[in-house]
């Protein structure tokens, strides 16, 4: 399977100059933990994340003064429509973060979250057999 048939089309935007708190209202109206951020004075897009929220409010910051423009995440890796889920799911592993931005020729095309992974697989009928008690495994509790 590849990203596009998994990636959200419709995708959140925010500008550079949108508050923290602004940002987290949107994210949660729509159920994202990302926005994409278009600044027209940047080369490209870039995206904040809830991650990036909670780093700013625990350190003291104030979520109605920081604005998004101070906190987007540095090193954006971004998937192709055409890339298999897992191989965005392992460019997602390796690099830490959860979501991609979907580029096509350019353009935005839309975002990619772990959470999208799974309801495909899962809606594919991906299937794991792990033998009870395995090592790693949590303990079954009743």
């Amino acid at each position: 399977m590849q990203v596009r048939e998994g990636m959200s089309e419709i995708v959140l935007t925010v500008g550079p100059g949108h508050t923290l708190r602004e940002a987290a209202a949107a994210m949660c109206r729509r159920h994202v933990g990302a926005a994409v951020v278009l600044d027209p004075d940047a080369p490209g897009p870039g995206v904040i994340t809830e991650r990036d929220i909670l780093h700013s409010i625990s350190s003291g910051e104030d979520p109605d003064k920081e604005l998004v423009a101070e906190h987007l995440t540095a090193d954006l890796t971004f998937a192709s429509p055409e890339w298999s889920l897992e191989h965005a799911a392992g460019a997602m592993t390796r690099g830490g973060f959860r979501h991609l931005i979907v580029v096509e020729g350019g353009d935005l095309v839309g975002v990619l979250s772990m959470r999208d992974i799974v309801r495909v697989w899962i809606g594919d009928g991906a299937t794991c057999e792990v033998p009870a008690g395995s090592a790693g495994a949590p303990a079954a509790r009743g």
